[in-house]
């Protein structure tokens, strides 16, 4: 696989194998994203779409709650090894996808669609086209959009790469139709090292 504006897999795989405490991002509950895919009623026996999942513990809370049709999709074969890994058996529940969001043809379509400081890594226009072909392929009618990006007084960059920072209205515009903007909320993420960043999250709906 080619190199991405969001790196490629290699900066990826290295990042993952610094261990968890050295990811900003790490979280150890995906609090914000349980609360919002319940804001957003999901169906536990609808499908259900991680991109950039990687080696998040959501998935571990949604196979808790029941949700029963998980696929994680992630640049990173080593960050979602880690995945596998901490699921053991449970990790046959989840489909698995390699995949840059930027250049994917979704093989099949999906009731929700979570990302969680994905977007943000696509600082161009051809690759946010990419990953927005991408949305409009593989959401069902009515599905709900959660997607969390830095905020615009949040971090320039992030794992030694530039980030694009969105409002939630400027990300809902870019996002365009069929989906609107359904709720926007603010979050101060605590990373490992005690550092502050700021993310804005959005949970748009797809209309038709």
């Amino acid at each position: 696989m080619s190199e991405t504006p969001a790196g490629g897999p290699a900066h990826w795989d290295a990042a993952y194998a610094q261990g968890a405490e050295t990811r900003s991002w790490f979280q150890a509950e995906a609090a914000p994203s349980l609360r919002l895919i319940e804001a957003a009623g999901a169906d536990p026996a609808a499908p259900l779409l991680d991109a950039g999942g990687g080696a998040s513990k959501l998935v571990d809370a949604l196979l808790a709650q029941g949700f029963a049709d998980i696929t994680v999709a992630d640049l990173s074969p080593a960050a979602m090894a880690i995945s596998r890994k901490r699921l053991g058996a449970a990790a046959a529940k989840v489909t698995w996808i390699e995949a840059d969001l930027a250049r994917w043809t979704p093989p099949r379509r999906y009731a929700l669609w979570h990302d969680r400081a994905a977007f943000h890594f696509l600082t161009d226009d051809a690759a946010q086209e990419g990953y927005l072909a991408a949305l409009r392929a593989g959401t069902l009618p009515g599905a709900a959009v959660i997607i969390a990006a830095f905020a615009p007084d949040g971090p320039e960059r992030c794992s030694g790469l530039p980030v694009r920072r969105w409002s939630p209205q400027d990300l809902a515009a870019r996002i365009g139709p069929p989906f609107a903007l359904e709720h926007a909320e603010a979050e101060i993420h605590r990373t490992p090292a005690g550092g502050e960043q700021r993310f804005a999250w959005t949970l748009l709906r797809r209309q038709g």
